[in-house]
């Protein structure tokens, strides 16, 4: 059975860290651009992240740009989102996803459109509040 699996989230005041993972079963990651994205509550989902096959594309919106990093661990099967410095504004449900119609030929490809990817993990709830 193919599944995508955040955990992770929670509680954090203002300023502190979590890392949030994806671990994947019923695919391999390393063949898939993998793409963090969120959903604040009223608003639309959000691209937070991205990384490439091969890692040479990586991708920040400009909001978490030099606070969040996204990583690859192949050998777990697994993208994390270390997610420092943190702020209310932060709040959201995160979701992983996999984007299976990446166009070939290109391994430094990933989109934060939230429309090219196929497969989405249930999300994990970050909320930041003291």
């Amino acid at each position: 059975q193919l599944q995508l699996v955040e955990s992770g989230g929670g509680l954090v005041q203002p300023g502190g860290s979590l890392r949030l993972s994806c671990v994947a079963s019923g695919l391999s990651l390393d063949s898939y651009p993998i793409g963090w994205f969120r959903q604040a509550p009223g608003k639309e989902r959000e691209g937070v992240s991205c990384i490439s096959i091969n890692d040479g594309m990586i991708h920040y919106a400009d909001s978490v740009k030099g606070r969040f990093t996204i990583s690859r661990d192949n050998a777990k099967n697994s993208v994390y989102l270390q997610m420092n410095s943190l702020k209310p504004e932060d709040t959201a449900v995160y979701y992983c996803a996999a984007d299976r119609h990446w166009p070939p030929g290109l391994p430094s490809y990933c989109s934060d459109s939230q429309y090219e990817y196929d497969y989405w993990g249930q999300g994990t709830q970050v909320t930041v509040s003291s």
